[in-house]
């Protein structure tokens, strides 16, 4: 086959939901900021206690095999897993995925980067092993777990940033095939920004070694300002570059389907595509930002909801960090 497809795609929420008051109350007065960037969303969820990136990868992956059967892991040559804040050192955790998987493919692949769009890469890198191997099929797992760890520190839960992200996990199986074909991706690495977005803390370390200040995300007035103008124009330029290359205007997508990290991306994407607000699922106010699997939880509650019939021309987009990578893919659903 010359042609791969997305033929399924799932997410999964921790049950812990946080409303946005458990951060109100521990705001810091000298921290509090009206921008944009930080206008935190009415709900997001929390991993549990010891829940780790494998349990969760886990949990995302439990709905596909329940419609596909557990036969298609036998197929699975390629696991790509994506996950924010990697429990185990050096190596990263799709090793465990795999263990808990009960699988041994011959790709395994710990994607470090791509962030918020590491479920386009993903798609994007086992597309191209499918086309040119004899793998059968892939399966791309991403994994958001920074939240309820990392943002709920007594360190870090009062400022601004805390109340943005939420946990939860995405999945997407690929298989060679025309069902629901992958017509076109577009990447984009920007190097130039690569390492913009820092973890720090006070006083500063680096953040192997021990010390009394808590890790968070290195924010200043002027790096949130970047990053709002990088993220403005990168989301529309690659979902732009595919439509192009695909020969359908923005404005005639089903839907569009992007990550989640604050209501003002939110309208200037769908803004600058020319798409109406129903085209363009929102999960920010119940989820939060769900980083690199903002994407596979989005489409996976709009196929739920009914908005994605088969046939209808979705496109995924989204953009990483502070600007060092952005990717697009547009998918002719194939329905379930």
């Amino acid at each position: 086959m010359s042609t791969v497809s997305l033929i399924d795609v799932a997410g999964y929420l921790p049950e812990n939901i946080v409303a946005a008051d458990y951060f109100a109350q521990y705001a810091d007065p000298d921290d509090v900021t009206s921008n944009i960037m930080f206008k935190a969303p009415k709900f997001r969820r929390h991993l549990a206690p010891g829940e780790t990136p494998a349990d969760m990868a886990e949990r995302a992956v439990a709905p596909i095999l329940e419609r596909q059967g557990r036969d298609a892991l036998r197929d699975i040559d390629i696991l790509i897993v994506h996950t924010q804040l990697p429990e185990i050192p050096v190596v990263g955790n799709g090793g465990e995925v795999a263990a808990r998987l009960g699988i041994a493919p011959e790709w395994l692949v710990d994607l470090h980067n791509g962030g918020c769009a590491s479920f386009v890469y993903g798609m994007k890198l086992a597309r191209q092993l499918l086309l040119f191997s004899d793998a059968r099929s892939a399966l791309v797992v991403t994994v958001q777990n920074a939240a309820g760890q990392i943002f709920t520190q007594d360190q870090v839960r009062g400022k601004a940033q805390a109340a943005i992200p939420g946990d939860g996990a995405g999945a997407g199986l690929l298989v060679k095939s025309g069902v629901s074909p992958i017509l076109d991706i577009e990447t984009r690495h920007l190097p130039e920004f690569a390492g913009q977005m820092t973890a720090v803390a006070e006083p500063s370390r680096r953040y192997w070694e021990a010390g009394a200040g808590q890790m968070h995300v290195g924010f200043t007035e002027s790096k949130i300002a970047k990053v709002l103008q990088r993220g403005n124009r990168l989301v529309p330029e690659v979902a732009q570059a595919v439509c192009r290359r695909i020969g359908v205007p923005s404005q005639e997508l089903d839907l569009l389907v992007t990550n989640q990290p604050n209501r003002a991306f939110l309208r200037n994407w769908r803004d600058a595509l020319q798409l109406p607000p129903e085209r363009h699922p929102d999960t920010f106010d119940d989820c939060g930002n769900l980083f690199g699997a903002g994407i596979p939880v989005t489409l996976d509650r709009a196929v739920d909801e009914g908005r994605v019939p088969a046939g209808a021309l979705v496109m995924l987009a989204g953009f990483a960090h502070a600007g060092d990578f952005a990717g697009a893919a547009a998918v002719r659903w194939g329905g379930r």
